[in-house]
C-alpha cells in the first residue's frame, strides 16, 4: 500500500496564489493571538478569519504550533528588517556596541508594544511539531544575519559567537519577562548589560577617556577595560 505524503506543501514550491493562502492564514493568526491569546486559538478561527478551508489549511500547515511558529517567525523577520534599515541610517556612525545595544532595545520595545506576540514567541519556543521546529530555526538564522549586519566590523573569528551569545541572551530575558520571573525593565538592562560586556572589547579604537561611548554604563567601563580584552 503506498503511503500518503501528509506534509506541508514547502513555502518554495508554492504557487502566487498558493503564498496568498498562506499569507493569509499568517495574517489572521496573529490577529487573533493579538485579540484573544494563544491559548484560546483554535485552528478553525484562524479558518474563518482568513476565508481559507480548514482542509486546505493543512496543506499549508502541518498543526497550529506550525502555523503560530511561522507567524512569529514572519512578524519577527519584518521586525528585524525595520530594526537594521534604523541603523543604517542617520546612526551608521555609531559603533558596534551602541548599535547591538540600540538593536536589541528596539526589539524589546516592539514585543513590549503586542506581548501577546512576545508570549506566542515563547510558547512556540516549547512545540515539538518538527515543522514548528524548523521555522523557528529560520528565526534564529534571521536573527544571526540581522546581527551581522549591525556589527560586521566584529573579527569573523568571533562573530559567531558573539550573535549566538545575544540571540541566546534575548530569548531568555524576554522568555524570564512572559513567564513573570523578572520586570521588563530588569530583562532589557540585563540584555544591554550582555551585548556591551560581549562587544564593547571589539570597539576600534577604544576611545580614551571613553569618549564616544555613550550607551557604555560607567559601572561596567572599569570592568570591561580591566578584564576583558580584545582578540587579536
Amino acid at each position: 500500500m503506498t503511503k500518503v505524503d501528509l506534509s506541508p506543501r514547502p513555502v518554495e514550491a508554492m504557487s502566487p496564489r498558493q503564498l496568498e493562502r498562506r499569507e493569509s492564514l499568517i495574517a489572521a493568526a496573529l490577529a487573533l493571538v493579538n485579540e484573544i491569546g494563544v491559548e484560546r486559538l483554535q485552528m478553525k478561527q484562524v479558518c474563518e478569519r482568513s476565508g481559507v478551508a480548514l482542509g486546505t489549511a493543512y496543506r499549508y500547515f502541518s498543526s497550529k504550533d506550525h502555523l503560530l511558529a511561522a507567524a512569529i517567525a514572519e512578524w519577527h523577520r519584518l521586525l528585524l528588517a525595520d530594526l537594521v534599515a534604523e541603523l543604517r541610517g542617520p546612526r551608521a556612525g555609531l559603533g558596534a556596541t551602541d548599535r547591538v545595544v540600540r538593536f536589541v532595545r528596539g526589539g524589546m520595545r516592539a514585543y513590549q508594544r503586542q506581548p501577546e506576540l512576545a508570549r506566542l514567541r515563547v510558547a512556540v519556543a516549547a512545540s515539538t511539531d518538527p515543522f514548528a521546529s524548523e521555522a523557528l530555526q529560520g528565526m534564529a538564522r534571521a536573527d544571526s544575519a540581522a546581527l551581522h549586519a549591525v556589527m560586521a566590523e566584529v573579527p569573523a573569528a568571533a562573530s559567531d559567537l558573539v550573535r549566538h551569545i545575544v540571540g541566546h541572551a534575548w530569548q531568555g530575558e524576554l522568555t524570564a519577562w512572559v513567564t513573570g520571573r523578572t520586570t521588563l525593565g530588569d530583562a532589557r538592562r540585563r540584555l544591554e548589560d550582555v551585548v556591551r560586556l560581549v562587544l564593547t572589547p571589539y570597539e576600534t579604537p577604544f576611545p580614551a577617556p571613553y569618549e564616544g561611548l555613550t550607551e557604555v554604563r560607567p559601572d561596567l567601563r572599569s570592568e570591561v577595560r580591566s578584564e576583558v580584552r580584545p582578540t587579536a
